[in-house]
């Protein structure tokens, strides 16, 4: 069933609107999968913030027009779908990699992936599925802020716990020549 003009503009205006707020996005070729595992691909990009939807590749090329993912124009071919990362860039591919390790799913090809304005082959999915979550990004700065503040006290209570030892050492000595 095709679509008219008004669903044509709606679903570029739609795919527009979050890809202008998207952190990163994957183009994928689905060709060979069932329904059902789109279906499972959907349900896991659902309940992680991931946008995923199957679009004419003009469309697609019209969307990401004016946008930072103006640079996948060139990968969009074949039946596509695309996934954009709402929350944090990795997410999409974390997604991917997963549906990825099912040998069923196999026939899901990654054709190219964007981050920041920049394209990316699809070997990089790896690479990008393991960028670090928003909460793990800041647990791992706050980690690195809190590190020399540790390294200080640490450093400080060695100083009096070192004159106790010195202390107790010649107290153990004086005690052992009375003896």
């Amino acid at each position: 069933m095709s679509l008219n003009l008004a669903e044509k503009q709606a679903v570029v205006a739609e795919v527009a609107k979050v890809a202008a707020s998207a952190h990163s996005a994957i183009a994928a070729e689905y060709r060979g999968l069932k329904v059902a595992q789109i279906t499972a691909l959907r349900v896991k990009a659902r309940e992680t913030g991931v946008y995923l939807r199957v679009v004419k590749n003009t469309l697609a090329r019209r969307a990401v027009q004016g946008t930072e993912f103006e640079c996948l124009q060139s990968s969009l071919t074949g039946p596509l779908i695309l996934a954009f990362s709402q929350h944090e860039p990795g997410a999409a591919a974390r997604i991917f990699k997963e549906f990825l390790k099912e040998k069923a799913n196999d026939k899901l090809i990654v054709k190219a992936l964007a981050v920041g304005g920049q394209a990316f082959p699809a070997s990089e999915l790896e690479r990008l599925a393991n960028l670090p979550t928003r909460d793990e990004a800041i647990s791992l700065l706050m980690a690195t802020l809190r590190a020399p503040l540790d390294k200080l006290a640490q450093t400080l209570n060695e100083i009096p716990g070192k004159l106790v030892r010195t202390i107790d050492a010649i107290r153990q000595q004086k005690e052992a020549e009375t003896a």
